[in-house]
Parts: C-alpha cells; sequence; structure tokens
C-alpha cells in the first residue's frame, strides 16, 4: 500500500503556538512537518490544518500556517478533527482515500483523528518525524497503537518518494536537491 499522490490530503493537526513549547523535540517536528507541507504544496496535494480551541492554544505557528492554503485552517473542539462535522465533510468532498498525518499531540488529536479515519475507511499514513507529544514514551506508544490499528508509519521520505513514483521529472529534481551529500 502505497501513498498516491492524486489519492492523497495532508491533514495538519494542531500545530499551534502555545502547545509547540511543550512539544517533546517540538522544532523539529516542526522542521518535518513544514517539509512535508512544502512538497504537499509543490505536488499539489490538498492541505488541511485543524486548530484546537485556538482562543486558549494560539494559532497555527506561522511557518506552517504560510504553506496552508487560504481557508485550510479549521477550528475544532473534538479531539479528533472527524467528529468535526465540517471538517469530516470537506474531507469527504475532496474526494481523497488517503490521509497523511502530521502534528500534534500524537497521543491525543492524531491518534484519535486516525482512529476515526481508520473506521470511516481512509487509508491513513502517519509521518513518524512530523508527529510529537509533550513526552517520547506517548508518541511512541500512539504510534505502535496506530500501527497495530492498520495505520502506515511511514518517514517523510518514504512519503516524497511514494508521491513522486519516479525519477526523471521535473518535480523529482526539485524535491530531491540536497537529499543525497
Amino acid at each position: 500500500m502505497l501513498v498516491k499522490q492524486s489519492d492523497s490530503l495532508v491533514l495538519l493537526i494542531d500545530m499551534q503556538e502555545k502547545l509547540a513549547p511543550a512539544i517533546d523535540q517540538g522544532k523539529e517536528v516542526e522542521q518535518a512537518a513544514a517539509w512535508v507541507l512544502q512538497i504537499a504544496v509543490q505536488l499539489g496535494v490538498p492541505v488541511l490544518a485543524t486548530e484546537q480551541y485556538p482562543q486558549g492554544l494560539g494559532v497555527t505557528l506561522p511557518a506552517l500556517a504560510e504553506l496552508v492554503p487560504e481557508h485550510g485552517v479549521m477550528e475544532k473542539i473534538h479531539f479528533s478533527a472527524l467528529r468535526e462535522p465540517l471538517i469530516a465533510e470537506r474531507i469527504k468532498l475532496s474526494g481523497k482515500t488517503q490521509l497523511v498525518i502530521i502534528g500534534t499531540e500524537t497521543h491525543v488529536c492524531v491518534l484519535q483523528t486516525a482512529m476515526d479515519a481508520l473506521a470511516a475507511g481512509y487509508q491513513v499514513f502517519i509521518v513518524e518525524e512530523a508527529v510529537g507529544s509533550r513526552t517520547e514514551q506517548n508518541r511512541q506508544l500512539a504510534l505502535l497503537r496506530l500501527q497495530q490499528a492498520g495505520a502506515q508509519i511511514i518517514s517523510k521520505e518514504m512519503l516524497a518518494f511514494e508521491w513522486l513514483d519516479r525519477a526523471g521529472t521535473d518535480s523529482f529534481r526539485t524535491i530531491s536537491k540536497g537529499w543525497i551529500r
């Protein structure tokens, strides 16, 4: 089961200003998420982002928000984004069958969103470097549980190479610069 560019939608979960400083290895998670979003934008893969109670947790980190299309950030109260009718409908209307999920916290909102997505019949891919929790233990437990439930745990390079599908294209040349040292 490979990730296909034509079937994918990236869902950025709750990478918000007041939560980010509490995330273990938060800067690295943010950088990995930005990398995924940049490639999605270059390849035309749709991106949606969620904000959990932004009045309390702040808005999406600016470096990530600039990579999300206008009207692509949606507020939520439920931990699972798919429990929000407007978000679930927006994902359904995209016609995409594969959700690539990045964000925080792995053991709460990422996990619950992914579990609901699996139950709804989506293929779910979690980008390992681009998800985080306040503790590494919670992140690891969530990744294990997600994998056991049927989510695919992938690296950001797996994602990029699967989306690109082949070498020799302009997209491949642009995106792969700097991968081989």
